[in-house]
């Protein structure tokens, strides 16, 4: 199934996001591109049992064709995509996460995924839990979804950690050699003023 994206709100999240223990998620531009590529390459035993774009190795021109049409969803307030960068080093990423609109009007949805040498330190859970509070900060938002495979047990973790609570596990088209076809639909909505 392909999904696309629709305006999720006139308003934007903040371009820097604070995290925590000394890290930050940025928003993508240009400048990240070269590490973000060789953190994809670095890190493709890694991500290719759960994300079907992982298959193959970008180049470096396909990696910043890609940080271009993020900026391109961000300006156009479909998807919100951001680095997680150490503080003191601002270009040196260790993730990458989103905050995505292909679900429908007053949803976004959180992606992630972090080095595997920076996996077990809580950056995930601590940058998806900054995300959510500034998707449901934004106007016209009242929900924040995370998906994963059941199979996919340390991806679980993190909406389970922050007080997501599992709406339901639906079948769902296998896209990667891990996948077990079984889709986790881990939901937030906003809390009633």
């Amino acid at each position: 199934m392909v999904q696309t994206s629709v305006r999720t709100t006139a308003a934007r999240p903040p371009g820097l996001l604070t995290v925590a223990g000394g890290y930050s998620l940025h928003r993508r531009t240009d400048a990240h591109a070269p590490a973000l590529n060789a953190l994809v390459r670095a890190n493709l035993d890694h991500l290719r049992p759960w994300m079907p774009w992982a298959a193959h190795a970008p180049d470096p021109a396909a990696t910043l064709a890609m940080v271009r049409a993020g900026d391109s969803a961000w300006r156009a307030g479909t998807d919100f995509l951001y680095v997680l960068a150490p503080d003191a080093e601002p270009t040196a990423v260790v993730g990458a996460f989103g905050l995505h609109g292909r679900i429908g009007p007053g949803t976004l949805e959180i992606g992630y995924w972090t080095d595997a040498g920076h996996g077990g330190r809580g950056l995930a859970t601590a940058a998806a839990r900054a995300l959510t509070a500034a998707a449901l900060g934004l106007p016209g938002i009242t929900r924040t979804e995370i998906h994963c495979d059941e199979a996919n047990t340390r991806s679980a973790a993190v909406p389970r950690r922050l007080g997501y609570r599992l709406d339901r596990t639906d079948d769902a088209a296998v896209g990667a050699p891990g996948e077990t076809g079984r889709k986790m639909i881990w939901v937030q909505d906003r809390t009633p003023s």
